[in-house]
């Protein structure tokens, strides 16, 4: 097999930025690949790439050889005039959809490497949707037989050959086969028959499948995801590790005069203005579209359909670079509603999504709602407080405040006239805050603590989880004595509620401004009666 070249330039949550090399050919991932049916060309290979920027594009090598096996020399991307990447399948797609094909894996590995695929696809089984256990077990063992037999048929071929990953809705088969088929020496893998799950809008089911093969495939290899082409759930497909996406959707939407958006898909019919700003969307309104022949209007808004999908993956590629991929995949939660239950499901493996993020990009941070409390950088302060932070060893009283509204809050005036006016040496001064639970007075100018806008009021789930991580950290870090110093606001009541018997009633103090006399006092008086 070809020695594959993947170098990782940028990344964020469990995306990243690379840089697949094949045949002297290079192309920046994460990636759409257009599937182009050689006998309906919806639009040219050739425009594809220049007008389009699509560097790679996929068609199907059964249905090639079906109508070219008797041409002599034929030559992929001579038939295709495209002199970009192609990747080629198997025909596996049409053993979904009519049960089997008139091809051996020998006959269609070998008709692949003829033609001049860059990437190919070994001759896979895929698992059906609605169909039981026994079956998708077939499909997986029948896959991995397969992936086996085919390691001998591919090696020294200068082309990169992809290990496919079956299991459908089954999360231990999807983990046997990812684990199986990684020992194996593909150069990519690819997460089979997500697209009856997508067209159901099963998005919760398509998160578990996705991350358990994410977790247990090889992290050094490129992953793709059959069958994904609508431009809203790229984001958060890529944010869960995914490299390259194919799909027919720009052109199939666009037979039905389904026009698509990052937010969902739109009638054509029921359009009374183009929200869009490419090309075609500039140039006319929908009344000058109408009035086309069927045939020109799909066309051009099979042309939208490109335009919009491609540009969504420069947007998500920028968001990678900022640093900001999650608050782009909140708001493209937002399109549908079983996209926002898929983002929550997607909260379950946010441990996984932290531990591919960088610490740092020199970037503020904006919590929305309960769903940014999974943000890496919560949980990575969370982590680094109670495991690799260690509280001062001279300090046996723990105050406890309420946060001050400017930042960083070991700066507020008030804040430094009560530490100076009370002059205790035992105290450890910690604000309370959300999303982030405990900040530690002399930690409150480190990234992110004083780096972030949150939205006020709080909602009920960000109170609540700020008040379990402040729990945690008084349960890690026993005390002699904690004192509280609270506003009178939902948070501050939570939190009193999940502290419980940990706290004396005479140990907590109301204040709406640390500096204010009453505050500094009462504060004073309380830490003489400690001695």
């Amino acid at each position: 097999m070809s020695p594959m070249s993947f170098e990782l330039r940028d990344r964020d949550l469990l995306a990243r930025i690379g840089k697949l090399t094949v045949r002297g050919k290079t192309l920046e991932t994460p990636a759409f690949m257009p599937v182009v049916n050689p006998m309906i060309l919806t639009i040219a290979p050739r425009r594809l790439k220049e007008e389009f920027g699509c560097d790679i594009l996929i068609t199907n090598s059964y249905i090639i050889r079906n109508h070219f096996l008797d041409v002599p020399n034929m030559e992929l991307h001579k038939l295709l005039d495209y002199d970009g990447i192609i990747m080629t399948d198997s025909g596996a797609y049409q053993i979904l959809v009519y049960g089997e094909v008139e091809v051996t894996q020998p006959q269609i590995i070998n008709w692949q490497k003829k033609i001049g695929s860059d990437i190919s696809v070994i001759l896979d089984i895929p698992t059906g949707w609605d169909i039981p256990r026994e079956k998708v077990e077939y499909s997986v063992d029948k896959t991995l037989e397969r992936a086996r037999e085919a390691i001998p048929l591919i090696e020294g071929s200068d082309n990169l050959w992809v290990g496919p990953i079956q299991g459908g809705k089954y999360l231990d088969l999807v983990e046997k086969s990812a684990k199986a088929v990684g020992e194996m020496p593909f150069d990519l893998h690819a997460l089979g028959s997500p697209t009856e799950v997508m067209e159901r809008y099963n998005y919760p089911v398509l998160v578990d499948m996705a991350m358990t093969a994410k977790i247990h495939a090889p992290v050094e290899r490129p992953i793709h995801l059959f069958g994904a082409g609508h431009p809203n759930i790229f984001a958060m497909c890529v944010a869960m590790g995914y490299d390259l996406f194919d799909s027919a959707a720009y052109a199939l939407f666009a037979k039905d005069e389904r026009y698509l958006t990052v937010r969902g898909t739109l009638q054509f019919k029921d359009l009374k203005y183009l929200p869009c700003s490419c090309p075609i969307c500039r140039n006319k309104g929908p009344e000058d579209l109408a009035i086309l022949p069927r045939g020109d209007r799909i066309r051009l808004i099979a042309e939208h359909n490109m335009h919009v999908t491609m540009t969504e993956m420069e947007t998500i590629k920028q968001s990678i670079v900022e640093g900001n991929l999650w608050d782009l995949v909140e708001t493209r939660a937002k399109g549908h509603s079983q996209m926002t239950a898929a983002l929550k499901r997607l909260s379950k493996y946010d441990k996984y999504l932290e531990a591919g993020s960088d610490g740092f990009k020199g970037r503020g941070l904006f919590y929305y709602d309960y769903h940014s409390i999974h943000k890496p950088e919560v949980l990575r302060h969370q982590e680094q407080l109670l495991g690799s932070y260690r509280r001062p060893a001279d300090k046996s009283v723990l105050v406890l405040m309420s946060h001050p509204k400017n930042r960083p809050f070991n700066g507020n005036s008030g804040f430094k006239k009560l530490k100076m006016r009370v002059d205790d040496d035992r105290v450890n001064y910690c604000f309370v805050a959300a999303p982030y639970g405990v900040v530690p007075a002399n930690l409150a100018e480190t990234y992110p603590l004083s780096q972030f806008e949150i939205a006020i009021p709080l909602d009920h789930e960000t109170i609540q989880s700020t008040a379990e991580y402040v729990r945690r950290y008084v349960e890690k870090y026993p005390h002699e004595h904690i004192v509280l110093v609270l506003k009178d606001t939902p948070m501050e009541e939570a939190l009193l509620e999940k502290l419980g018997g940990l706290i004396k009633p005479g140990n907590i103090i109301r204040s709406e401004e640390l500096g204010d006399g009453d505050t500094i006092e009462s504060l004073g008086k309380l830490l003489q009666s400690l001695n």
